[in-house]
């Protein structure tokens, strides 16, 4: 079912994009008949063009992972509460992309700042090729405002690192293995009445991992507050866990054919990709040269037009 729903969706697409353009031929010749106006035309072009991006872009997600959903995680940076303010802001972005494109969202941990905006968040987005869009994010995000927390009115530079990693769903086989797994339970903070205060329904997973090609050993710890439900969040930290394992293996992959293909492309992990400077009305992105003066509009969630261009850009280097 699975299958045939993803061939229905190409079918759908393609036959979205053939109405458009037989619309649009029929307006040319209701255009020299003085039927239509030139505005409706323009209209019907824009219309048209739109729906063969959206295809194309589909088109380039091909990767395995590119399918899945997404465990987003932020962090904020150094620098107190303007970097934790910071984070939030970046949270809410991402839950406002995620609304405006009919993905679920759940937020698996999150850690309040000291005063204002967050620590650190954790958010699982469930949805058709939410992992191949929102890839484009891996990254340091740079902020640049007059800070409201200082109280001399200077502007001020904060960071924040957001990482993406595919949420892992039935269809993918990622090996755990039980011997390696040991688990803690806590009191889960923060708001949600007396019940999520008094009962230890927070689960503290810890795996025991070595990696298979290096031999490097490191311990992988993963948090779940997300429901009252003790077994259920430890069916989320589980899954949560095979995400991060496939992730590993899937950078392997790369990095092994990233050394076979010469001249292809890397986009290094945990680079500076975007600038956010609010005084001058600019948001840009470093790696695509792609910027925009709707930092509002940025900020409320409206980022396909960084999206599109860092797909446009490198994902033909990483499909071939």
């Amino acid at each position: 079912m699975k299958k045939i729903k993803d061939l229905q969706q190409w079918i759908d697409g393609y036959a979205e994009v053939e109405s458009a353009v037989n619309e649009l031929s029929d307006g040319f010749d209701f255009l020299k008949e003085g039927l239509l106006e030139e505005a409706e035309i323009d209209a019907l072009y824009a219309d048209a063009i739109a729906k063969i991006e959206a295809l194309e872009l589909r088109n380039m997600l091909r990767r395995e992972e590119d399918k899945l959903g997404v465990v987003l995680k932020i962090n904020s940076g150094a620098g107190g509460t303007e970097s934790q303010d910071w984070a939030s802001m970046l949270m809410r972005m991402y839950l406002r992309w995620c609304e405006a494109h009919g993905y679920k969202t759940s937020v698996a941990n999150l850690l309040e700042g000291d005063e204002a905006g967050i620590k650190s968040c954790t958010i699982n987005v469930e949805g058709d090729f939410a992992y191949g869009y929102l890839k484009s994010e891996n990254g340091v995000h740079r902020l640049v405002r007059v800070s409201p927390y200082n109280a001399q009115g200077k502007r001020m530079t904060s960071f924040a690192s957001v990482f993406v990693t595919p949420l892992v769903d039935d269809t993918i086989e990622v090996k755990v293995e039980p011997a390696l797994l040991s688990w803690d339970t806590f009191r889960s903070g923060g708001a949600g009445g007396q019940n999520v205060n008094k009962v230890e329904s927070g689960v503290r997973l810890r795996y025991q991992f070595t990696d298979p090609y290096t031999g490097e050993k490191e311990e992988i710890l993963i948090e779940n507050t997300e429901t009252r439900d003790q077994p259920k969040n430890k069916e989320n930290a589980l899954r949560h866990l095979r995400s991060i394992l496939y992730e590993k293996e899937m950078n392997h992959r790369l990095e092994e054919q990233a050394k076979v293909e010469a001249g292809k492309m890397k986009i290094e992990w945990g680079s500076q990709i975007r600038s956010y400077v609010f005084d001058d009305r600019r948001v840009k992105d470093h790696r695509t040269g792609y910027q925009t003066s709707d930092v509002g509009g940025v900020m409320d969630g409206d980022l396909d037009g960084f999206i599109k261009a860092y797909l446009m850009e490198f994902a033909g280097t990483e499909n071939n």
